[in-house]
């Protein structure tokens, strides 16, 4: 049987392909979770900078969603980061300005550490 001249290229190609897919995605995986150091408000993901709960304030507003079953946030300017971990220390520090040290991937920080922020 006779190889047709197409073959090679074709496997090269191949190859190629499959090796650019493998540094790209060593390259993203590198790329996760980069240790940030935060500072913002404490508030949660569906309120954001603006809580919904006009009689409430910013921290009975974001302790209440929590216990409705949204995560605690941090709104750093116009950016809000979804907040996972430190659930206790959050709760005492709702509606309050935080400093978050942890792992950031796109909007989630996966906490090390948080504290009150300084003035």
């Amino acid at each position: 049987m006779k190889r047709s001249s197409i073959t090679r290229p074709v496997t090269i190609a191949i190859v190629t392909i499959l090796l650019a897919i493998t540094v790209l995605a060593q390259s993203q995986a590198g790329n996760a979770g980069q240790e940030k150091t935060l500072t913002g408000v404490v508030s949660d993901n569906m309120c954001g900078a603006t809580h919904m709960l006009r009689d409430k304030t910013a921290a009975e507003c974001t302790r209440l969603c929590d216990k409705q079953g949204q995560k605690y946030a941090l709104v750093v300017g116009q950016k809000v980061y979804t907040l996972e971990g430190h659930q206790a220390e959050l709760d005492k520090l709702a509606g309050a300005r935080a400093t978050v040290k942890g792992k950031v991937s796109g909007d989630t920080v996966t906490i090390e550490s948080v504290t009150a922020a300084k003035s």
